[in-house]
């Protein structure tokens, strides 16, 4: 596919028949993926097909091969100029997201007591395929207060602080939730789940702040030179892969009948005004919701980990989400208009002055957090003013080996060993799990770091590195 270049992190895919817009790839060329072997700028030019899409369909750095929509994937549509929702443009793990918390200890400090705050860190964190979790809920009105109140409930029920909402993506829940409208199998599934970590590369890190790019800012946002923090992502398990397959599956049946055709059925869709539209996206708040409380859960564990072997709290930096479409105003054509915004693998991005900060964090932006690949370094940015893209941005260093082709890469060699060996103490991970993620699995994190600042997308406030992992 041809890409026409625009700047040097800028690429331009032109419009042509079936697309309504252009494509936009945010990039260096050394970032951009290999046609021969990822599929990702076809799906870009496929999304902007997309009925009532405006602007663009746009790619992040860290763009590769996903449902549907890539991963690192944006795009918005006009609700009332017939827009659409597309459960692939949001992905199966919904509201999928990253929590950081900041410690008021030294890395230095830790000393000896990394090893036992590791070992308690990964027995109150239940991970993996199974259905351990830190909730145990009861009662299905339980769920279902978790599905409309997100981490709002979790803290009423004792789970955090009150600040915590402040520091949270829409203060802890989506509003517009609705229970009713998701299934019994998603319900089943999610109902053991609650405060787990799941597989995949999804972590629980001990991190320390390796270096400050904007002093102002990093205090803002409670950080500082040589501070332990705490990383947590995880999504909405099995609640959330199940919306997303019912969801596909009922708009696969309905788009004939709303005259939507699309180029790959994994872009299934249907009028965000449409009955089909509302339902999912009330589906999708009560999984973002869902997501909230897991990470909630699990943060208020780690707290209490770190004040029983260190004597010191965890307060929260931010908690964002990078899989979701959400109903937002923007500036299109020079009137403003109400559109529904997928972020797929992208992080929302908030500048300065933006009426959803809260008072703390207006005058500065919103904290941005990506995580680079297992054994590598993390960033935190802000949001900045004008940026593209619908306030958007990359959400971590992208994969560029499946994950088979990661494990036959590590075959022979030891990734325990390789992440000890950086001074990195891991809990809790099979070789497999481990291998699936070494870092020659993703791209380099600074490189996308540095197309994200420099397409205009975010400005870098700290990067974070890993000294203790917990892993599925």
């Amino acid at each position: 596919m041809e890409l026409v270049e625009e700047s040097p992190y800028r690429f331009r895919i032109d419009r042509h028949d079936p697309m309504r817009v252009p494509g936009v790839v945010f990039a260096s060329r050394s970032l951009l993926p290999d046609a021969g072997a990822d599929r990702s700028l076809e799906q870009v030019a496929n999304v902007a097909t997309l009925p009532g899409i405006v602007g663009a369909s746009y790619a992040m750095p860290d763009v590769h091969l996903g449902y549907g929509f890539p991963i690192g994937g944006v795009a918005a549509t006009d609700v009332e100029a017939g827009g659409v929702v597309s459960p692939g443009g949001v992905g199966f793990d919904i509201s999928c997201g990253v929590r950081l918390l900041a410690a008021d200890l030294d890395g230095t400090e830790l000393g000896t007591r990394l090893e036992p705050l590791m070992d308690g860190l990964g027995a109150v964190t239940p991970r993996g395929m199974g259905k351990g979790a830190v909730w145990h809920l009861s009662k299905q009105s339980e769920l279902d207060a978790v599905l409309r109140g997100g981490s709002r409930y979790a803290v009423e029920r004792g789970y955090g602080v009150e600040r915590d909402l402040a520091r949270c993506e829409d203060y802890g829940a989506v509003d517009d939730a609705n229970p009713a409208e998701v299934s019994e199998r998603a319900v089943e599934r999610g109902a053991r789940q609650v405060g787990s970590l799941g597989s995949g590369n999804h972590f629980l890190e001990v991190q320390t702040v390796e270096e400050v790019y904007d002093d102002r800012v990093a205090t803002a946002f409670g950080l500082r030179p040589g501070q332990v923090c705490v990383m947590i992502h995880c999504g909405s398990r099995g609640l959330g892969h199940q919306i997303c397959t019912d969801y596909v599956r009922r708009m696969e049946k309905v788009m004939a009948r709303y005259g939507i055709k699309v180029p790959d059925r994994q872009l299934a869709c249907a009028p965000v005004d449409s009955h089909e539209g509302r339902a999912y996206l009330g589906a999708m708040a009560a999984a973002a919701n869902y997501a909230r409380a897991n990470r909630q859960l699990l943060a208020d564990a780690a707290r209490k980990v770190f004040k029983r072997e260190t004597g010191r709290g965890l307060d929260l930096v931010y908690d964002i989400s990078h899989n979701l479409a959400k109903i937002e105003t923007h500036g299109v054509d020079g009137g403003q208009r109400s559109l529904c915004v997928h972020r797929k693998g992208a992080t929302r991005a908030l500048p300065p002055g933006h009426q959803d900060l809260p008072d703390d964090l207006r005058d500065v932006g919103q904290p941005v957090l990506i995580p680079g690949s297992m054994g590598t370094g993390s960033y935190v940015l802000t949001g900045v003013p004008g940026a593209p893209a619908f306030a958007s941005t990359c959400h971590g260093a992208g994969r560029v080996q499946s994950r088979k082709q990661a494990v036959k890469a590590e075959r022979g060699m030891d990734p325990r060993a390789q992440l000890e060996a950086q001074d990195i103490v891991v809990r809790g991970a099979s070789r497999r799990g481990l291998a699936e993620e070494m870092p020659a699995a993703y791209k380099d994190i600074s490189a996308v770091i540095e197309s994200a600042e420099g397409a205009g997308l975010c400005r870098k406030v700290a990067r974070l590195a890993p000294i203790g992992v917990v892993k599925g």
